[in-house]
């Protein structure tokens, strides 16, 4: 049995291993679900009901894919261009830090200003973050994944430093959490009384922008060509190295706006546990979008509302809420599986 190559794969066969892969996930779900006692259908139901059932479920929803959003956007641009980039939770906590610095009071500006100027600098800390390793890959050949991966660790380090230390809010009880932001650099709320704010519409229209460089640009089409094939990239004049670093720059300042989001949109301030782990999670958004940055809105949205709908499952139905974890990493699992089938057949020897 070996692997062959399709030539053109049709539109529907595209469309129809992805869907089939939801299915399979489905299904093994169903399974564990019955071996925990409960009925499959009544805990999809929950969940459902939990992630999209009334407006306060489906705004919780939203909330959470927002910083699923810039992850997986991150994640599509450095994956597109073959630049594993395993370091958007780093990103994502040093975007934090900047928004905290500059949204404590550090710049008196009124708010239509502030804003966008704590935006650009949070993009700028997070695409030098990713820079380095970027240079390591292309100067020295060392593994971005391994580069990118660590530097998830060093970066929490320095921000419990920094809480522990010089960002410590005096007023916080002995907290190792930062001052909170000031009005001004206070995302303001879509629907008032409910936690969505206007961070998604950001990510909405980021995701927007990505689609437009990748498909329309020469950036994206040397993203492409580079991914596809960097030998032959080069040979056809481009400069390999150079779009490298651009991807860094997109990747890393996109996955900034994460952090940026979450400490000026919803929580006010910057803790350790700011993320549970968006910047991995982003991973299996960006995956189950197939790199498409529009396909990562939805994959966002469905990823969120899996957790969201089955913290809500388990104080009903008694199941734990660990399915979520299950279902997130099946999906992400068949969704591989599919993609290999979208590109290659079995062939029996």
């Amino acid at each position: 049995m070996r692997l062959e190559p399709k030539t053109a794969p049709s539109l529907i066969v595209t469309l129809l291993y992805p869907v089939a892969a939801i299915l399979v996930t489905f299904a093994i779900t169903a399974l564990l679900v019955l071996a925990a006692g409960a009925s499959p259908f009544s805990v999809f139901f929950l969940v459902w009901k939990g992630a999209a059932g009334s407006q306060f479920a489906l705004l919780e929803t939203l909330t959470r894919a927002t910083p699923l959003i810039f992850t997986g956007l991150a994640v599509a641009v450095a994956f597109r261009a073959k630049l594993w980039n395993i370091g958007a939770e780093a990103q994502l906590y040093i975007g934090a830090v900047v928004t905290v610095v500059l949204g404590t009071g550090a710049l008196p500006l009124p708010s239509f200003i502030l804003i966008p100027v704590i935006m650009v600098a949070a993009m700028a800390a997070g695409a030098l973050l990713l820079l380095g390793p970027a240079i390591l890959k292309t100067r020295f050949g060392v593994d971005e994944v391994v580069t990118t991966l660590l530097l998830n660790f060093i970066v929490l380090l320095f921000v419990s430093m920094l809480l522990e230390g010089v960002l410590k809010d005096p007023m916080g009880m002995g907290w190792p959490q930062s001052s909170r932001v000031i009005a001004e650099a206070q995302l303001p709320r879509i629907v008032q009384g409910r936690r969505l704010h206007y961070g998604f519409v950001i990510a909405i229209v980021s995701a927007v922008i990505i689609w437009i460089i990748m498909k329309k640009t020469a950036l994206g089409y040397e993203m492409r060509a580079v991914g596809h094939n960097p030998q032959a990239a080069s040979f056809a004049g481009i400069p390999v190295n150079r779009v490298l670093m651009k991807t860094a720059l997109l990747s890393g300042g996109i996955a900034a706006l994460a952090g940026f989001s979450e400490v000026s949109g919803l929580k006010g301030n910057l803790t350790l546990d700011l993320s549970p782990g968006y910047g991995y999670t982003g991973i299996v958004v960006a995956m189950l979008a197939m790199l498409n940055p529009i396909g990562v809105v939805v994959s966002a949205i469905f990823v969120a509302g899996i957790f969201v709908g089955a913290d809500a499952m388990s104080r009903t139905a008694g199941v734990p809420s660990y399915i979520a974890d299950v279902m997130v990493a099946t999906s992400l699992l068949t969704m591989v599986v599919a993609l290999l089938f979208t590109r290659y057949r079995l062939r029996w020897k």
